[in-house]
């Protein structure tokens, strides 16, 4: 067990620092780690990929899980996988991809820990479909704050299973989880592609299409104004059968090795990322896009993972980092959804990372944020002026649209806002204390939003 003394934390939106112990730690050194934590108690960490302070816990311990996917455990029979929860998304794909298995939910990046996508309940491009990953789940192995480890599963406490879907860590140390899987025949995806001139025609293309499809997902130019506003590049896909390969594919169908193709070295120099230099880019990958292509052949990391091919690119915003904010509204709300996109567009803030997808029905966690909608992510550069002022804006417009705020992207909520999104939080509440009646489980995030209290 090594402690690293006193490191300061971020998210990966690198903003709101905070310093705590932070503690290696394998499966059988977690009692003694939780013992030891004093009264700002102990966090689980994993790779860091919450974009604000969930993974932190100013003053107290954060515990670094270590796992692995070399010890995971496929049954291919029931087409399921027991994994450490320390294990990472991408250890897990290099393992499954070319033993003819898939996640059955995948964000954004494959950086992030199977602990902490059940804390956050995951969701990706097929949602619409499949859902996010709490919906895959089977079991999972839970340390709780005495010390005792539950098997929990949808009949062997339900309550508590839910509760730490979606829980981000405050109900205890996911162990190990054991997950449904998708069975594929090849590692590529089937993609369709389309550029969509503005707001309305898309919500009407993903009302209209997505069904045909198992992954959906929406790039919008947050810049463009008037006619243009909304202006798409729309991609959806399936993954690839074997005989839409060419044949010299063919005779390796599930050969996978995702790598890095360049790194962000330094940090840019303050004003590279602003108005100018946004509009430039967002209108030069527009105009890239193809008006309409049918069945291209796609890699599983240029579909799902396009930024994880650019080692630290959340340095890009500057030294002061970003904020990226995500949200849904439900579906008969699209005016709600566009009066967001007008507001942000006309602030002018410097954005080049909007992602519009759809959601099909939640699940049972208390916490979960998807529910039937729209759901939207923007990034821009933290500590811009009036930037504090326009997000609570975008939560009332939000909140009064009968959506809410995804807690494994927020940097700037407050606790009124989380109350009126997630009306099942004194349920989450009731069964934390349960387990945790001394608050022994800890974050920035929990404290910022009271998430605890009554």
């Amino acid at each position: 067990m090594t402690t690293v003394a006193r490191a300061s934390l971020t998210g990966w939106g690198r903003t709101n620092p905070s310093v705590a112990d932070v503690v290696e730690v394998f499966r059988a050194e977690l009692p003694g780690a939780i013992k030891e934590a004093g009264p700002r108690g102990a966090l689980v960490r994993g790779l860091g990929r919450s974009y604000g302070d969930a993974a932190q816990n100013g003053g107290g311990t954060v515990l670094m899980l270590q796992g692995s996917a070399k010890d995971a455990v496929l049954d291919r029979d029931t087409a399921t996988v027991t994994v450490s929860a320390g294990a990472s998304i991408d250890e897990l794909l290099r393992h499954l991809v070319p033993r003819g298995f898939f996640v059955p939910v995948t964000p954004g990046t494959r950086f992030v820990t199977v602990g902490g996508a059940i804390a956050s309940d995951i969701h990706g491009k097929n949602h619409h479909v499949d859902g996010s990953i709490g919906n895959h789940l089977v079991r999972m192995a839970l340390q709780l704050a005495d010390g005792s480890v539950v098997e929990l599963s949808r009949d062997s406490d339900p309550a508590l299973f839910w509760a730490t879907i979606g829980g981000m860590g405050l109900t205890g140390v996911v162990l190990d989880a054991t997950l449904r899987l998708l069975p594929i025949e090849t590692s590529l995806m089937s993609v369709d592609t389309r550029r969509v001139p503005d707001l309305d025609t898309l919500f009407q293309a993903m009302t209209d299409g997505d069904e045909h499809y198992r992954y959906s997902v929406a790039w919008i130019d947050p810049v463009a104004k008037g006619r243009h506003l909304g202006r798409s590049v729309l991609t959806r896909g399936h993954h690839a059968t074997l005989d839409q390969l060419p044949a010299a594919q063919q005779a390796d169908p599930l050969a996978f090795d995702p790598r890095q193709v360049a790194s962000m070295p330094i940090i840019p120099r303050p004003g590279l990322i602003n108005h100018a230099t946004v509009t430039a880019f967002n209108e030069m990958w527009y105009r890239k896009a193809p008006r309409q292509r049918i069945g291209e052949l796609q890699g599983i990391t240029s579909f799902f993972h396009p930024l994880d091919m650019v080692a630290n690119w959340n340095r890009i915003y500057g030294s002061g980092g970003f904020v990226q904010y995500q949200f849904v509204v439900p579906f008969d709300r699209e005016d709600v959804m566009r009066r967001i996109v007008e507001r942000y567009s006309a602030t002018g803030v410097a954005s080049f990372l909007a992602v519009l997808k759809r959601f099909g029905p939640g699940n049972e966690a208390p916490l979960s944020f998807p529910q039937p909608g729209w759901t939207l992510a923007l990034d821009m550069p933290a500590g811009g002026p009036g930037l504090d002022t326009l997000l609570h804006s975008l939560d009332d417009l939000v909140l009064e649209a009968g959506g809410r705020s995804y807690f494994a992207k927020d940097a700037h909520t407050v606790p009124e806002t989380i109350r009126r999104g997630y009306p099942r939080l004194a349920e989450w509440q009731e069964v934390r204390r349960r387990v945790d009646p001394t608050g022994v489980w800890q974050s920035d995030l929990g404290r910022r939003l009271r998430l605890a209290d009554d």
